[in-house]
């Protein structure tokens, strides 16, 4: 390893602990900050996800529910490949779970976005494919996009191959797959392919 490359290694480090410390959120979240995140500063597969929920913050693992279940079935990979950040990086919209109301998980904690999105992915150097899940994480990602999700995810083809918005896979959410059959049908596979692609190459 060059002096560079150990500077940088450094730099990432430091970058990671800072974010793994964070406490801007102090009195705003129902407990204490708890990031759940997963950096894979290498890794070619994005996933921007929402808030992690009470089970990932209890587990301090993104994706430690049966959201996760779906979404590894969406992108065909096993639970080891999905947590190893040499395949995946996974960045939520907000690092600590937000609380709940009667209709769900509240909206992510805006002061994380502001505070470390832009400083964060501009050191994930190696991303080809970007996965948006969910009204928040497109708001930001896809700012000109359609406001709603069904609308985003029906135009998947204008942000295709390099970044693709997904709906929630949340139980919550089993109404919209109903009403969407050509999100599976279509869209899903085209999606596995890509990841088998991009995890054979990594």
């Amino acid at each position: 390893m060059s002096i560079d490359e150990a500077g940088v290694n450094d730099r990432l480090l430091a970058l990671e602990r800072d974010v793994r410390v964070c406490q801007r959120c102090v009195g705003l979240l129902p407990g204490e900050p708890r990031p759940v995140l997963q950096l894979g500063w290498q890794a070619p597969i994005l996933i921007a996800g929402q808030a992690p929920g009470r089970r990932a913050e209890q587990q301090g693992k993104p994706f430690a529910d049966p959201s996760g279940v779906r979404l590894r079935q969406w992108l065909g990979v096993s639970e080891d490949c999905f947590y190893n950040p040499r395949c995946f990086s996974i960045l939520p919209m907000g690092f600590c779970f937000p609380g709940q109301s009667r209709q769900g998980d509240l909206a992510p904690r805006p002061e994380c976005a502001a505070q470390w999105r832009a400083t964060l992915l501009a050191n994930h150097t190696n991303v080809q494919l970007t996965l948006v899940l969910g009204r928040f994480a497109q708001a930001w990602h896809l700012p000109e996009a359609p406001a709603t999700v069904t609308e985003c995810v029906a135009r998947w083809q204008d942000y295709w191959p390099a970044v693709l918005p997904l709906p929630h896979p949340s139980p919550r959410n089993r109404r919209w797959f109903t009403d969407n059959p050509w999100f599976e049908r279509a869209l899903i596979p085209r999606l596995q392919a890509r990841v088998k692609q991009l995890l054979d190459m990594a």
